[in-house]
Protein backbone atom coordinates (compact mmCIF):
# COMPACT_ATOMS: atom_id res chain seq x y z
CA UNK A 1 0.00 0.00 0.00
CA UNK A 2 1.19 3.25 -1.20
CA UNK A 3 0.14 6.66 0.39
CA UNK A 4 0.20 10.15 -0.37
CA UNK A 5 -0.09 12.74 1.75
CA UNK A 6 -1.31 16.00 0.92
CA UNK A 7 -0.90 19.28 3.48
CA UNK A 8 -0.20 22.47 3.39
CA UNK A 9 0.75 22.63 6.94
CA UNK A 10 3.97 20.65 7.25
CA UNK A 11 7.46 21.27 8.98
CA UNK A 12 10.05 22.91 6.26
CA UNK A 13 13.59 24.23 6.40
CA UNK A 14 12.26 27.46 7.03
CA UNK A 15 9.26 26.79 9.14
CA UNK A 16 11.05 23.52 11.53
CA UNK A 17 7.60 23.51 13.61
CA UNK A 18 4.81 23.87 11.05
CA UNK A 19 2.69 21.00 11.42
CA UNK A 20 4.84 18.80 13.67
CA UNK A 21 1.91 16.63 14.54
CA UNK A 22 0.91 16.19 10.93
CA UNK A 23 4.68 14.10 10.12
CA UNK A 24 4.31 12.63 13.94
CA UNK A 25 1.22 10.57 12.75
CA UNK A 26 2.41 10.08 9.03
CA UNK A 27 5.73 9.12 9.47
CA UNK A 28 4.82 6.60 12.15
CA UNK A 29 2.53 5.33 9.26
CA UNK A 30 5.32 5.34 6.95
CA UNK A 31 7.20 2.52 9.18
CA UNK A 32 4.46 0.22 7.81
CA UNK A 33 3.72 1.38 3.88
CA UNK A 34 5.38 3.80 1.48
CA UNK A 35 4.61 7.38 1.91
CA UNK A 36 5.69 10.15 0.15
CA UNK A 37 4.19 14.15 0.67
CA UNK A 38 3.36 16.52 -1.14
CA UNK A 39 2.75 19.50 1.09
CA UNK A 40 1.80 22.84 -1.22
CA UNK A 41 3.07 26.56 -0.12
CA UNK A 42 1.24 29.83 -0.61
CA UNK A 43 2.40 32.31 -3.37
CA UNK A 44 1.69 35.54 -4.51
CA UNK A 45 4.14 37.29 -6.78
CA UNK A 46 6.14 40.32 -4.84
CA UNK A 47 4.06 39.55 -1.42
CA UNK A 48 7.77 39.23 0.92
CA UNK A 49 9.16 42.80 -0.65
CA UNK A 50 5.83 44.12 1.21
CA UNK A 51 6.08 42.09 4.11
CA UNK A 52 9.62 40.56 4.74
CA UNK A 53 9.24 37.00 6.08
CA UNK A 54 5.81 36.48 4.94
CA UNK A 55 5.46 32.81 3.59
CA UNK A 56 9.04 32.33 3.19
CA UNK A 57 10.80 30.98 -0.01
CA UNK A 58 10.77 26.77 0.69
CA UNK A 59 13.03 24.54 -1.24
CA UNK A 60 10.75 22.68 -3.70
CA UNK A 61 12.26 18.82 -3.16
CA UNK A 62 13.38 17.99 0.38
CA UNK A 63 14.05 14.84 2.44
CA UNK A 64 13.14 14.25 5.52
CA UNK A 65 14.00 10.81 7.99
CA UNK A 66 14.69 9.78 4.47
CA UNK A 67 10.47 10.53 2.81
CA UNK A 68 10.53 12.45 0.01
CA UNK A 69 8.60 15.91 0.83
CA UNK A 70 7.41 17.94 -2.60
CA UNK A 71 6.55 21.78 -2.01
CA UNK A 72 4.84 22.94 -4.96
CA UNK A 73 4.07 26.50 -5.11
CA UNK A 74 0.14 27.13 -5.25
CA UNK A 75 -1.44 30.55 -6.22
CA UNK A 76 -2.95 32.34 -3.15
CA UNK A 77 -3.88 36.07 -3.05
CA UNK A 78 -3.56 37.06 0.92
CA UNK A 79 -6.70 37.96 2.54
CA UNK A 80 -8.72 38.11 0.19
CA UNK A 81 -10.26 35.69 -2.30
CA UNK A 82 -9.48 32.74 -0.06
CA UNK A 83 -12.20 31.07 -1.16
CA UNK A 84 -10.69 29.96 -4.21
CA UNK A 85 -7.44 28.41 -2.41
CA UNK A 86 -8.82 25.09 -2.23
CA UNK A 87 -9.04 25.44 -6.33
CA UNK A 88 -6.35 27.08 -6.91
CA UNK A 89 -4.27 24.26 -5.08
CA UNK A 90 -5.59 21.75 -7.18
CA UNK A 91 -4.57 23.11 -10.30
CA UNK A 92 -0.84 23.90 -8.51
CA UNK A 93 -0.50 20.26 -7.80
CA UNK A 94 -2.11 18.20 -10.44
CA UNK A 95 0.98 18.00 -13.02
CA UNK A 96 3.55 17.39 -9.35
CA UNK A 97 0.59 14.51 -8.98
CA UNK A 98 0.66 13.46 -12.11
CA UNK A 99 4.44 13.03 -12.01
CA UNK A 100 4.45 11.72 -9.19
CA UNK A 101 2.00 8.79 -9.64
CA UNK A 102 4.04 7.90 -12.76
CA UNK A 103 6.99 6.77 -10.83
CA UNK A 104 5.18 6.30 -7.29
CA UNK A 105 1.73 4.48 -8.47
CA UNK A 106 0.38 5.44 -4.84
CA UNK A 107 -3.15 4.35 -3.73
CA UNK A 108 -4.55 6.35 -1.68
CA UNK A 109 -4.73 10.76 -1.04
CA UNK A 110 -4.76 11.56 2.64
CA UNK A 111 -5.27 14.95 2.87
CA UNK A 112 -5.29 17.08 6.30
CA UNK A 113 -7.26 19.94 6.93
CA UNK A 114 -10.99 20.37 5.34
CA UNK A 115 -9.46 23.92 3.74
CA UNK A 116 -8.37 24.50 1.30
CA UNK A 117 -6.57 20.85 1.77
CA UNK A 118 -9.56 18.59 1.12
CA UNK A 119 -10.69 20.39 -1.12
CA UNK A 120 -7.92 20.11 -3.31
CA UNK A 121 -7.36 16.59 -2.92
CA UNK A 122 -10.78 15.78 -3.71
CA UNK A 123 -10.79 17.31 -6.92
CA UNK A 124 -7.12 15.75 -7.13
CA UNK A 125 -8.74 12.34 -6.36
CA UNK A 126 -11.31 12.36 -9.22
CA UNK A 127 -8.68 13.36 -12.08
CA UNK A 128 -6.74 10.74 -10.93
CA UNK A 129 -9.40 8.40 -9.76
CA UNK A 130 -7.81 7.76 -6.37
CA UNK A 131 -9.67 7.28 -2.78
CA UNK A 132 -9.14 10.55 -0.39
CA UNK A 133 -9.44 10.61 3.08
CA UNK A 134 -9.85 13.82 4.68
CA UNK A 135 -8.27 14.68 8.59
CA UNK A 136 -10.41 17.46 9.79
CA UNK A 137 -8.53 19.73 12.31
CA UNK A 138 -9.51 23.39 12.30
CA UNK A 139 -9.75 24.60 15.58
CA UNK A 140 -11.93 27.45 13.79
CA UNK A 141 -14.29 25.20 11.53
CA UNK A 142 -17.48 26.64 12.49
CA UNK A 143 -16.10 30.34 11.71
CA UNK A 144 -14.85 28.85 8.62
CA UNK A 145 -18.53 27.24 7.49
CA UNK A 146 -20.20 30.91 8.02
CA UNK A 147 -18.65 31.42 4.66
CA UNK A 148 -21.79 30.32 2.01
CA UNK A 149 -18.49 29.50 -0.62
CA UNK A 150 -16.22 27.72 1.94
CA UNK A 151 -19.10 25.99 3.27
CA UNK A 152 -20.47 25.01 0.00
CA UNK A 153 -16.73 23.26 -0.84
CA UNK A 154 -16.15 21.65 2.07
CA UNK A 155 -19.31 19.90 2.26
CA UNK A 156 -19.07 18.64 -1.05
CA UNK A 157 -15.62 17.60 -0.35
CA UNK A 158 -16.51 15.70 2.80
CA UNK A 159 -18.93 13.83 1.19
CA UNK A 160 -17.51 13.13 -1.35
CA UNK A 161 -13.80 11.96 0.44
CA UNK A 162 -13.93 8.31 0.84
CA UNK A 163 -13.39 8.68 4.50
CA UNK A 164 -13.07 11.85 6.75
CA UNK A 165 -11.13 11.38 10.08
CA UNK A 166 -11.37 13.82 12.78
CA UNK A 167 -9.23 14.42 15.65
CA UNK A 168 -11.89 14.67 18.17
CA UNK A 169 -15.73 14.43 19.06
CA UNK A 170 -16.56 17.93 18.80
CA UNK A 171 -15.32 17.94 15.21
CA UNK A 172 -17.25 14.81 14.18
CA UNK A 173 -20.50 16.77 15.75
CA UNK A 174 -20.01 19.60 13.23
CA UNK A 175 -19.17 17.23 10.07
CA UNK A 176 -22.09 15.00 10.56
CA UNK A 177 -24.15 17.79 11.61
CA UNK A 178 -23.79 19.33 7.61
CA UNK A 179 -25.02 15.52 6.11
CA UNK A 180 -22.16 13.59 6.33
CA UNK A 181 -22.72 9.79 7.07
CA UNK A 182 -22.17 9.08 11.03
CA UNK A 183 -20.32 6.00 10.02
CA UNK A 184 -18.38 7.70 6.88
CA UNK A 185 -16.47 9.41 10.19
CA UNK A 186 -13.99 8.44 12.68
CA UNK A 187 -12.18 9.80 15.39
CA UNK A 188 -8.47 9.20 15.33
CA UNK A 189 -6.80 11.89 18.05
CA UNK A 190 -3.59 12.83 17.83
CA UNK A 191 -0.76 10.96 19.76
CA UNK A 192 2.14 11.63 21.78
CA UNK A 193 5.47 10.10 21.73
CA UNK A 194 6.26 9.48 25.01
CA UNK A 195 10.17 8.52 24.19
CA UNK A 196 10.88 12.25 22.92
CA UNK A 197 8.22 13.75 26.00
CA UNK A 198 9.40 12.37 29.60
CA UNK A 199 9.90 14.03 32.30
CA UNK A 200 13.46 14.70 34.08
CA UNK A 201 13.73 16.07 37.55
CA UNK A 202 12.35 19.60 37.77
CA UNK A 203 15.48 20.72 39.81
CA UNK A 204 17.71 19.50 36.82
CA UNK A 205 15.73 21.29 34.85
CA UNK A 206 15.57 24.55 36.06
CA UNK A 207 19.42 24.82 36.40
CA UNK A 208 19.35 23.50 33.00
CA UNK A 209 17.29 26.56 31.52
CA UNK A 210 18.48 29.12 34.33
CA UNK A 211 14.84 29.22 36.00
CA UNK A 212 14.41 30.37 39.46
CA UNK A 213 14.30 27.22 41.90
CA UNK A 214 11.96 28.95 44.51
CA UNK A 215 9.08 30.10 42.13
CA UNK A 216 6.01 28.75 40.93
CA UNK A 217 5.75 28.06 37.41
CA UNK A 218 3.17 28.49 34.96
CA UNK A 219 4.67 27.30 30.93
CA UNK A 220 2.17 27.48 28.29
CA UNK A 221 3.31 27.09 24.50
CA UNK A 222 2.37 28.19 21.12
CA UNK A 223 2.23 30.39 18.16
CA UNK A 224 2.05 33.89 19.57
CA UNK A 225 -1.57 34.31 17.99
CA UNK A 226 -4.35 35.64 19.75
CA UNK A 227 -6.58 32.30 19.75
CA UNK A 228 -3.87 30.75 21.74
CA UNK A 229 -5.31 33.29 24.72
CA UNK A 230 -1.73 34.33 26.07
CA UNK A 231 -3.45 37.83 27.16
CA UNK A 232 -5.75 35.99 29.06
CA UNK A 233 -3.02 34.49 31.61
CA UNK A 234 -0.92 37.73 31.45
CA UNK A 235 -4.63 39.50 32.69
CA UNK A 236 -5.05 37.27 35.94
CA UNK A 237 -1.55 37.36 36.78
CA UNK A 238 -2.09 40.85 38.90
CA UNK A 239 -4.60 38.94 40.61
CA UNK A 240 -3.19 35.84 41.14
CA UNK A 241 0.28 37.07 42.38
CA UNK A 242 -2.14 38.06 46.08
CA UNK A 243 -2.20 34.44 46.16
CA UNK A 244 1.59 33.29 44.90
CA UNK A 245 3.67 36.14 45.06
CA UNK A 246 6.51 34.00 43.49
CA UNK A 247 4.70 32.45 40.53
CA UNK A 248 6.10 33.11 37.48
CA UNK A 249 4.72 32.55 33.83
CA UNK A 250 6.92 30.89 31.03
CA UNK A 251 5.61 31.88 27.52
CA UNK A 252 7.43 29.03 24.87
CA UNK A 253 6.61 30.16 21.49
CA UNK A 254 7.54 32.26 18.09
CA UNK A 255 5.81 34.70 16.30
CA UNK A 256 4.34 33.74 12.79
CA UNK A 257 5.00 35.58 9.67
CA UNK A 258 1.33 36.93 9.98
CA UNK A 259 -1.66 37.42 12.72
CA UNK A 260 1.41 37.70 15.13
CA UNK A 261 -0.08 39.63 18.85
CA UNK A 262 3.53 39.35 19.97
CA UNK A 263 4.21 43.28 20.43
CA UNK A 264 0.85 43.63 21.98
CA UNK A 265 1.62 40.69 24.71
CA UNK A 266 4.62 42.61 25.79
CA UNK A 267 2.35 45.61 25.92
CA UNK A 268 0.04 43.86 28.18
CA UNK A 269 2.63 42.74 30.25
CA UNK A 270 4.04 46.43 30.47
CA UNK A 271 0.35 47.62 31.16
CA UNK A 272 -0.37 45.31 34.01
CA UNK A 273 2.91 46.24 35.60
CA UNK A 274 3.76 41.82 35.69
CA UNK A 275 7.31 42.11 33.76
CA UNK A 276 8.91 40.12 36.68
CA UNK A 277 6.11 37.48 36.15
CA UNK A 278 6.67 36.86 32.71
CA UNK A 279 9.37 35.26 30.82
CA UNK A 280 8.97 35.08 27.28
CA UNK A 281 11.48 32.54 26.22
CA UNK A 282 11.22 32.37 22.32
CA UNK A 283 10.16 29.18 19.98
CA UNK A 284 12.27 25.82 20.76
CA UNK A 285 13.25 23.19 18.84
CA UNK A 286 10.30 20.72 19.68
CA UNK A 287 13.01 18.07 20.89
CA UNK A 288 13.69 20.16 23.68
CA UNK A 289 10.37 21.26 24.53
CA UNK A 290 10.18 18.20 27.31
CA UNK A 291 12.58 20.43 29.23
CA UNK A 292 11.13 23.16 29.85
CA UNK A 293 7.65 21.46 30.70
CA UNK A 294 9.95 19.50 33.05
CA UNK A 295 10.36 22.81 34.75
CA UNK A 296 7.10 23.64 35.51
CA UNK A 297 4.41 23.21 38.18
CA UNK A 298 1.57 23.49 35.49
CA UNK A 299 0.80 24.02 32.03
CA UNK A 300 -1.99 26.59 31.00
CA UNK A 301 -3.05 27.41 27.60
CA UNK A 302 -6.17 29.93 27.75
CA UNK A 303 -6.97 29.24 23.96
CA UNK A 304 -10.24 29.77 22.08
CA UNK A 305 -10.29 27.14 19.91
CA UNK A 306 -8.40 23.32 19.43
CA UNK A 307 -9.31 20.28 17.78
CA UNK A 308 -6.89 18.16 19.71
CA UNK A 309 -4.26 19.96 21.29
CA UNK A 310 -1.04 17.93 20.95
CA UNK A 311 0.88 20.20 23.73
CA UNK A 312 -2.06 18.92 25.90
CA UNK A 313 -0.39 15.31 26.29
CA UNK A 314 3.06 16.17 25.53
CA UNK A 315 2.80 18.11 29.23
CA UNK A 316 0.93 15.27 30.57
CA UNK A 317 3.64 13.20 29.65
CA UNK A 318 6.15 15.16 31.43
CA UNK A 319 3.79 14.92 34.47
CA UNK A 320 2.20 18.25 34.41
CA UNK A 321 -1.75 19.28 34.83
CA UNK A 322 -2.85 20.98 32.62
CA UNK A 323 -5.56 23.99 32.99
CA UNK A 324 -7.75 24.91 30.08
CA UNK A 325 -10.62 26.04 28.32
CA UNK A 326 -13.89 24.18 27.81
CA UNK A 327 -13.45 24.85 24.31
CA UNK A 328 -13.36 22.66 21.05
CA UNK A 329 -11.73 19.20 21.71
CA UNK A 330 -10.12 20.23 25.27
CA UNK A 331 -12.58 18.51 27.65
CA UNK A 332 -12.16 15.33 25.19
CA UNK A 333 -7.99 15.34 26.45
CA UNK A 334 -8.41 16.75 29.60
CA UNK A 335 -11.00 13.80 30.56
CA UNK A 336 -10.96 14.17 34.25
CA UNK A 337 -10.11 16.05 37.22
CA UNK A 338 -6.83 14.26 37.95
CA UNK A 339 -5.64 15.22 34.65
CA UNK A 340 -5.99 18.83 35.09
CA UNK A 341 -8.87 22.17 35.26
CA UNK A 342 -10.95 23.39 32.99
CA UNK A 343 -12.70 26.71 32.91
CA UNK A 344 -14.89 28.71 30.81
CA UNK A 345 -13.29 31.34 28.42
CA UNK A 346 -13.37 34.96 28.82
CA UNK A 347 -14.63 34.32 32.44
CA UNK A 348 -11.43 36.08 34.98
CA UNK A 349 -12.93 34.50 37.57
CA UNK A 350 -13.17 31.30 36.82
CA UNK A 351 -9.57 31.24 35.17
CA UNK A 352 -8.30 32.52 38.37
CA UNK A 353 -9.43 30.12 40.56
CA UNK A 354 -8.65 27.33 38.20
CA UNK A 355 -4.88 28.52 38.11
CA UNK A 356 -4.98 28.31 42.08
CA UNK A 357 -6.65 25.30 42.62
CA UNK A 358 -3.92 23.62 39.83
CA UNK A 359 -1.00 25.68 41.78
CA UNK A 360 -2.20 24.35 45.20
CA UNK A 361 -3.17 20.59 44.50
CA UNK A 362 -1.34 17.69 45.44
CA UNK A 363 -1.41 16.07 41.74
CA UNK A 364 -0.59 12.67 41.17
CA UNK A 365 2.25 13.27 38.15
CA UNK A 366 2.57 9.35 37.74
CA UNK A 367 -1.24 9.06 37.04
CA UNK A 368 -0.82 11.85 34.57
CA UNK A 369 2.32 10.12 32.82
CA UNK A 370 0.16 7.13 32.51
CA UNK A 371 -2.79 8.55 31.10
CA UNK A 372 -0.81 10.19 28.64
CA UNK A 373 1.14 6.84 27.53
CA UNK A 374 -1.80 5.51 26.62
CA UNK A 375 -2.54 7.96 24.24
CA UNK A 376 1.03 7.26 22.31
CA UNK A 377 1.40 7.65 18.30
CA UNK A 378 1.50 4.02 17.95
CA UNK A 379 -1.98 3.22 19.13
CA UNK A 380 -3.20 6.38 17.06
CA UNK A 381 -1.59 4.55 14.21
CA UNK A 382 -2.81 1.49 14.55
CA UNK A 383 -6.12 2.47 13.89
CA UNK A 384 -5.37 4.17 10.87
CA UNK A 385 -3.40 1.18 8.83
CA UNK A 386 -6.28 -0.98 9.76
CA UNK A 387 -8.97 1.81 7.90
CA UNK A 388 -6.13 2.62 4.73
CA UNK A 389 -6.28 -0.88 4.73
CA UNK A 390 -10.03 -0.90 4.26
CA UNK A 391 -10.05 1.78 1.76
CA UNK A 392 -7.63 0.26 -0.15
CA UNK A 393 -9.28 -3.16 -0.43
CA UNK A 394 -12.38 -1.79 -1.15
CA UNK A 395 -10.37 0.09 -4.22
CA UNK A 396 -8.92 -3.07 -5.53
CA UNK A 397 -12.14 -4.97 -5.01
CA UNK A 398 -13.94 -1.99 -7.46
CA UNK A 399 -10.85 -2.34 -10.22
CA UNK A 400 -11.50 -6.02 -10.20
CA UNK A 401 -15.10 -5.74 -10.58
CA UNK A 402 -14.73 -3.37 -13.58
CA UNK A 403 -12.88 -5.38 -15.42
CA UNK A 404 -15.02 -8.03 -15.31
CA UNK A 405 -18.22 -6.56 -16.11
CA UNK A 406 -18.34 -6.88 -19.94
Amino acid sequence: MKILVLTTVFPNKQLPSLGVFVRERMFRVARHCELKVVAPCAWFPGIRLIKPGYRPKVDQLEFQDGIEVLHPRFFSIPKFFKCLDGIFLFMSSLLTLFRLDNRFRFDIIDAHFVYPDGVGAVLLGKVLRKPVTITVRESNLRGILQSPLHRFQICWALRSADRVFSVCSDLKDIVTSFGVPNEKVTVVPNGVDIDKFKPIDKTTARNVLNLPQQKKIIISVGWLIERKGFHRIISVLPRLRETFPDVLLVIVGGEPSAHSCGLFLKQLVEEFCVQDMVLFAGPKPHGELHLWLSAADIFCLATSGEGWANVFLEAMACGLPVATTKVGGNMEVVCSENYGVLFDIDDEVTMLKALITALRKDWDNDRIIAYAAENTWENRVNQLLTLFADIHTAQVNKKHLSKDLP
